[in-house]
């Protein structure tokens, strides 16, 4: 027996989302509920897949099924498909497991032809309600299954209305419509080359090709990528038997929800229209009413609807999203689903389900999806505004929030406007550098046209909570001019502009934006998730002040500060740098005795936010070159600072510069070169931890973190220096400080020889960023010129500086963590890196065995509700 392709809504049910897709498991499970839907058929996610295995074909078995399930059809219904008399006519709509905007639009009308509808019309007695279906009908199979631009149909219907004097579609007469036929007819013919297709069995297989091919169209690709829905699931087509909205002043169609979407208020959210089709209610051509006006328009209907909106709200324990159609005051439910909504109505509508005791705290939990909450965390336009704006390009959505200021194109002239003039400012750069840090941390947003979600500009920002839009490559800057160019767009120094850091979205000119409120309902899901969370969640934060919100999300403890940021204020750098052009030992060491006082003050801010716990401090990592200026100009003006010669300083900065600096004399390698470095940076640790014991009499928690290992005899010559200058300073002030000593494994040799690094380290953490680098081969500032091809070409589904690669590097982590724990059982494993903040990764670190993970201060409520939800999904299995 040949394999079965195509269900009829009562063979299927809820349980069969991943054949049926969610539409047509929903569509089933109504049915099934004996609830007003008007019947049809589901050829499933398999015969889609089928399609791209074989070339983008519709094979001939499943052909024949089709039209097997569409004579079924037409005996439930007692209509003949292609029928002039009593012709049987259906909607096709995609429906994959999960609902994916953008996928391809309804097609509403199908099997009109130029004799069906002469048939419609005398089968319903309403010509002009006939000819009204096929003009819609012509125009949705032109647009979204022939690719016809849909505003060329809509220019010919204002054509039409304005030669009669029609001001709504409502007012077109029957003549006036076949009119609009005509002309949509000559519109296709001069488009597509051919006519219309006449044969509705020709216009059915054409639409579900055009549902298949759309789950492959760039949009849904994006969509994909974002949110880890992997290409092979493919997408379901669903064929349901007509019922019709436009029929009449007693026909009409709406959309409404069981709770409102925005704020998750329990009442009936929705709206619907008179004399229309779906389509009329979403494209806003004609105002539609609030659905609680239905009850004086229709009263029965709507107290059956009411009826039927709490009996599917129950029975899917969960907010619903309903399409329904009224046709000659009959009432046909087309579709529900688990309904889209804000943070804000996420967290009140899975909190006041546990309240009305229709699910427990744990589902309650895995209904909030982790990324949602950077909406509640971060200024959002408000929806007014935003509706009225256009934007002029996009980018990489790279840290969430929405932001507008003045445009200024380097640190140093936003660091002056916020700071002297107190303006709003957009940092807009073609890429930042860690010199850039002052005039960042001053921005309310950075835009970047290069770069990706994992760039310099990208980390930071998450790790500040500024929003980010990077890889904006419509635009170019001249930063000379002092100008941005998008297309024909100038927008000049001190021009406004707006971006959207979650959607990537630039708008010119401000917008204005609303901050969002912590709710109770946001304290109540948060503690649920702690009690059933099994990873720790600890923060990369390098100043007191990050280290304080992230402290507010929750963090328990710090699992990356990065020292190298402290060096960039302007009062160190000259130190800095008098240390790199050292040429003795005892010069360094004279340089560094100046930034000891300062680091250790750092470290004292740190320790005393972080109260008792655990605070991981990685020694310096960037190779030096990074601290020295580049250009002739800046070179000439810090050797007269520095009292030596622009030659001495340029032979300087020419010998640092390397040919691949990643892989060059940086992390563990500079300590080793220069061990003065380590020295300085533990004393600094250690005196600031005894400084805040005896102050505060916190018993305080410093980890020191050796960078870049890979070789245990490198870990090993450090860690006896670093315990040497420790152990001394503990003996001199007498104060008892528990400290360990551990690495960051980045390197790939480190991980493979993670039972040898375990005899020395006292804890592992993942630095999953230059891990990611080096075990595949390419930089992560420069894999933005080639990923997108990557994406296109199906080699890469997603950005593997973003989620984790869980059979690569995940292998990695995962071999690491087990070698080190055979040598050393007790070994505290975390990772630190951009993963740490992201859900899919996180499930991954939960399913190896980690201790922890560390996220920016921001991500940190994200990183804690997808550790409850991983420990909820696979403690129970």
């Amino acid at each position: 027996m040949s394999k079965k392709y195509v269900y009829l809504f009562s063979e299927g049910d809820a349980s069969m989302r991943d054949l049926l897709g969610g539409k047509g498991a929903n569509l089933a499970e109504m049915t099934k509920l004996g609830l007003p839907v008007p019947q049809g058929f589901t050829v499933t996610t398999e015969a889609c897949t089928r399609y791209y295995q074989d070339g983008k074909t519709i094979a001939p078995e499943i052909v024949e099924q089709i039209y097997e399930y569409m004579a079924k059809l037409e005996e439930i219904t007692g209509k003949k498909f292609g029928d002039p008399t009593n012709p049987l006519l259906v909607s096709v709509r995609s429906g994959a497991r999960v609902s994916m905007p953008g996928m391809m639009d309804t097609i509403l009308n199908l099997g009109l032809n130029d004799e069906t509808v002469e048939g419609l019309a005398k089968a319903t007695n309403n010509e002009r309600f006939a000819y009204d279906s096929y003009r819609r009908f012509i125009q949705m199979f032109s647009d979204v299954v022939m690719g016809i631009d849909k505003n060329k149909f809509e220019a010919i219907l204002d054509e039409v209305k304005e030669e009669n004097g029609a001001k709504f579609d409502t007012d077109l007469t029957a003549e006036n419509l076949k009119e609009v036929v005509k002309r949509f007819k000559e519109l296709y013919k001069k488009e597509m080359g051919v006519d219309f297709p006449q044969d509705p069995k020709e216009q059915l297989l054409e639409a579900v090709k055009a549902v298949f091919r759309s789950w492959d169209n760039p949009r849904a690709i994006v969509y994909r990528r974002l949110n880890d829905i992997p290409s092979d699931w493919g997408t379901a087509v669903n064929v349901q038997s007509m019922v019709f909205g436009n029929m009449g002043n007693d026909s009409g169609t709406g959309v409404a929800f069981t709770r409102n979407p925005a704020t998750g208020e329990k009442a009936l959210f929705g709206e619907f229209l008179m004399n229309a089709q779906g389509e009329d209610v979403v494209a806003g051509i004609r105002t539609p009413q609030p659905i609680s006006s239905l009850k004086e328009t229709m009263p029965e209907v709507y107290n059956q609807f009411v009826e039927i909106a709490e009996k599917l709200e129950k029975h899917y324990k969960d907010m619903q999203d309903i399409e329904f159609t009224i046709e000659r005051g009959k009432l046909y439910m087309l579709q529900t689903r688990n309904g889209k909504r804000t943070a804000q109505a996420a967290l009140k509508v899975a909190v006041d389900l546990v309240a009305e005791g229709l699910i427990d705290e744990k589902t309650a939990v895995l209904r909030v999806d982790p990324k949602q909450l950077d909406q509640l965390l971060h200024p959002t336009f408000e929806p007014n505004a935003l509706k009225a704006a256009k934007p002029v390009a996009k980018g990489l959505p790279a840290s969430p929030g929405a932001a507008s200021g003045k445009v200024y194109f380097t640190a140093d002239e936003a660091i002056e406007a916020a700071k002297s003039r107190g303006e709003k400012v957009i940092l807009v750069r073609t890429e930042t550098s860690p010199d850039d840090i002052e005039g960042m941390s001053v921005a309310q947003g950075i835009l970047t046209t290069r770069g990706g979600m994992t760039s310099h500009a990208a980390v930071v920002a998450r790790g500040m909570g500024t929003a980010c839009v990077v890889g904006c490559g419509d635009a170019k800057i001249d930063e000379q001019a002092k100008v941005m160019r998008i297309g024909d767009i100038e927008v000049h120094e001190g021009d406004y502009i707006s971006i959207d850091g979650s959607t990537g979205n630039v708008y010119i000119g401000e917008i204005k934006t609303v901050t969002p409120e912590l709710t109770g309902d946001f304290a109540t899901l948060m503690s649920w998730a702690d009690k059933y969370r099994k990873l720790k969640v600890k923060t990369n934060a390098d100043i007191p002040r990050d280290a304080k919100v992230a402290v507010q999300f929750g963090a328990e403890g710090i699992g990356l500060c990065r020292t190298e940021h402290m060096f960039f204020d302007e009062d160190r750098i000259p130190a800095m740098r008098e240390m790199i052009v050292s040429k003795t030992e005892e010069q360094r060491r004279k340089a560094l005795e100046k930034l000891l006082p300062m680091q250790r003050s750092d470290f004292e801010g740190l320790f005393e936010v972080m109260g008792e716990f655990p605070v991981t401090i990685r020694l310096l990592d960037p190779p030096l070159h990074e601290f020295l200026p580049h250009t002739d100009e800046e070179i000439k003006e810090l050797a007269e600072n520095m009292g030596i010669t622009f030659e001495e300083l340029k032979a300087t900065v020419e010998s640092l510069k390397e040919f691949n600096p990643m892989l060059g004399h940086r992390g563990c390698r500079l300590a080793i070169t220069y061990p003065e470095i380590a020295e300085m940076q533990t004393r600094a640790i250690i005196e600031a931890a005894i400084n805040v014991k005896k102050r505060t009499g916190h018993d305080v928690k410093p980890q020191i973190m050796i960078p870049l290992v890979g070789e245990l005899k490198e870990l090993k010559y450090l860690k006896d220096i670093i315990v040497k200058v420790a152990d001394e300073v503990i003996k001199q002030n007498n104060v008892e400080i528990k400290y360990l000593v551990g690495t960051m494994i980045e390197v790939p040799r480190a991980a493979l020889t993670a039972d040898q690094i375990a005899k020395e380290a006292e804890f592992f953490s993942f630095g999953t960023n230059d891990l990611t680098q080096m075990t595949f081969g390419f930089s992560r500032d420069d894999a933005g010129k080639f990923l997108e091809t990557y994406y296109e070409k199906k080699i890469y589904e997603f950005d593997p500086f973003a989620k984790l690669d869980q059979e690569g590097v995940g292998k990695l982590v995962e071999m690491g963590t087990k070698l080190g724990r055979q040598t050393r059982p007790d070994l505290e494993v975390g990772i630190c890196g951009e993963h740490g903040g992201d859900p899919s990764s996180i499930e991954f670190c939960h399913k190896v065995g980690l201790d922890y993970v560390s996220a920016s201060p921001y991500r940190v409520p994200i990183a804690r509700l997808a550790a409850a939800q991983a420990a909820i999904k696979y403690d129970n299995k």
